[in-house]
């Protein structure tokens, strides 16, 4: 959610609780128009949690088995609308047993008892129509054994919600959000008896926000692929829900799936996993595939720029780069400082990835995520190429200041016998050091070797004062550079004793080695690896290439090599362990 400040903040607040409270006092739904199915997918380890009384949320674990759902006081903002949005139903219901149920039941109740009058934090437009979403989804696992009562205070509840949600979508912030505000109140409009009057205006207005948010790429402004997941499985849940009520899918609606499928495709990874880019995360297992398959479309991956990134994919080896500028504007709450950044994955093992989203983690782990040193790409020392600072958590390194965005991106793509090519170049240094920044990365054909050429270049006149100007303050000693190759921490990386080269061992018994080209110098350092569904970040390494800008033009090249491969690797290839995962 993108939190607001000030009056304006205190605005909305006041205006949501408003409408809430003044919803209850409406004619509630009397019953399903249909019995409903459920669409969402939970994990079965982390609904045992839950019944065990281990509650994480937003990365805070709260150990209180003795405590409802209700009572644990939030430690954070986050945690508490994690719980409010009950996607934890989800698991609950894989597991879906009778203890299981008996918790659901309590815990929603226990939510109508406390907040259903319109009190608490989870009265604001998206976290509704997510709610919602997962009421109506699981309904047969929530009702089974419910008393007369608790059934009417459960249809009760859904026709408040319901009606709240449309008078309040419109205040959901543009994007997501409001995604998920109008396919709450689609399938609830559907869904329940008497609030069928909501649905026509609600589509109408999900068609103009495909059309307003979903661009020609299939992109979405924050440029964040698990996001674009999001928004994907929302628009097939509100069309599913729309066909089998025997309604149209406005062409708007439909025309959003067909672009956002391929882009999707060329954002998935050799492994099935999303690339890690401005806050988005692998995604859940089989997620992506099971909403690609409910979609329909069975266009192949992008094959130009996907949401401004670029994919290669040969053999084996996917390579995912950022190739354009970060979001900017509202879009930006948490855009990373990833340009020209890579991952790379071999088959089912992740090898050269970003460190991830550290806003589960803490707001200075929030900035750090978002730096430059936090991404498989060059930097100059001290400086990130964005405006977003922090300081370097993972290697007790020196602070990352700030400077400004990349303005512009160049690229070029060039596809031959010999394999596939990305040439790009950002100008994100040119301000402050006169440089810019190029990068060319070439995957052979059978994706067993990739090669990588970094360039800090002063081009014109004016850049190359600018540059002469920057070496004068450091006493003309050069501008320190690091190219960073951060590695999954399944990797086992070991450096040769001439420094000259590093050893990747994946857990297929992959064989990978890093070499270089040029003056620098190669270390191996400590690194972390992001995921929100852990307590902590996970402790990885990372290769950096260290060199000096001394003139006009610097280059250092690298390689990738497969070196070997074992025989859990050809078993591997017999499963059916490609680069290319059905859809």
């Amino acid at each position: 959610m993108v939190h607001q400040d000030g009056f304006s903040g205190f605005r909305t607040r006041f205006a949501n609780r408003f409408q809430a409270k003044r919803a209850a006092r409406a004619r509630p739904a009397t019953g399903f128009v249909s019995q409903p199915e459920p669409r969402t997918i939970g994990a079965f380890a982390r609904g045992k949690q839950l019944i065990a009384g281990n509650y994480l949320f937003a990365g805070h674990l709260v150990n209180a088995p003795d405590k409802g759902l209700w009572d644990v006081t939030p430690p954070s903002q986050g945690f508490s609308e994690e719980t409010q949005g009950f996607v934890w139903l989800d698991d609950l219901a894989s597991v879906g047993d009778g203890e299981a149920r008996r918790r659901a039941q309590v815990w929603l109740l226990g939510w109508i008892k406390r907040y259903g009058k319109g009190d608490g934090d989870g009265w604001t437009p998206d976290l509704t129509g997510r709610r919602l979403i997962r009421w109506i989804n699981h309904a047969i696992f929530l009702m089974a054994g419910m008393t007369p009562d608790e059934s009417r205070a459960f249809f009760r509840s859904l026709g408040q919600q319901t009606i709240f949600l449309s008078r309040r979508w419109h205040a959901a912030t543009p994007g997501l959000p409001r995604f998920e505000a109008l396919t709450g109140l689609i399938y609830a409009g559907l869904g329940l008896e008497g609030m069928e009057r909501h649905v026509g205006p609600a589509v109408k207005a999900l068609a103009r926000e495909c059309a307003d948010q979903i661009d020609a790429e299939g992109g979405i402004p924050t440029r964040n692929p698990e996001e674009l997941l999001d928004v994907f499985t929302l628009l097939n849940w509100a069309a599913q829900a729309l066909s089998e009520s025997g309604r149209q899918v406005a062409p708007a609606h439909m025309g959003a799936i067909e672009r956002i499928a391929p882009t999707l495709r060329a954002l998935r990874h050799a492994d099935g996993g999303l690339a890690r880019f401005h806050g988005g995360g692998r995604g859940l297992e089989g997620r992506l595939d099971h909403a690609l398959a409910t979609s329909g479309v069975r266009a192949g991956p992008s094959t130009g720029l996907a949401m401004g990134y670029t994919r290669l994919s040969a053999g084996r080896t996917s390579l995912i780069m950022d190739t354009a500028r970060p979001p900017t504007g509202l879009a930006s709450a948490n855009a990373h400082a990833s340009t020209l950044a890579f991952e790379l994955t071999s088959g089912r093992r992740p090898l050269i990835v970003n460190c991830g989203s550290g806003a589960h983690f803490g707001a200075d782990w929030h900035k750090a995520g978002r730096a430059t040193p936090s991404h498989s790409v060059l930097g100059l020392a001290g400086l990130s190429s964005s405006r977003l600072g922090a300081a370097q958590n993972y290697g007790g390194g020196a602070k990352v200041f700030l400077t400004s965005t990349p303005a512009e991106v160049h690229l070029q793509r060039q596809d031959d016998a010999n394999g596939a090519t990305i040439v790009a170049a950002h100008d994100g240094y040119i301000n402050s050091h006169g440089l810019t920044h190029m990068r060319q990365i070439e995957l052979s054909q059978n994706g067993r070797g990739v090669s990588g050429e970094d360039t800090l270049a002063a081009v014109s006149d004016a850049d190359q004062a600018r540059f002469d100007r920057a070496m004068d303050q450091v006493a003309l000693q050069g501008i320190p550079f690091h190219i960073r190759f951060h590695l999954h921490p399944d990797v086992d990386a070991t450096l040769d004793l001439g420094g000259t080269a590093v050893s990747m061992a994946l857990r297929s018994g992959e064989i990978w080695v890093f070499r270089f080209e040029g003056r620098g110098e190669l270390t191996l350092e400590g690194s972390v690896y992001l995921e929100k569904t852990r307590l902590k970040p996970r402790k990885s390494k990372q290769v950096v290439l260290s060199g000096v800008a001394m003139d006009y033009a610097t280059r250092i090249r690298w390689t990738l090599a497969k070196a070997q491969e074992t025989p859990s690797v050809l078993r591997d290839l017999e499963r059916g362990d490609t680069a290319e995962l059905p859809s």
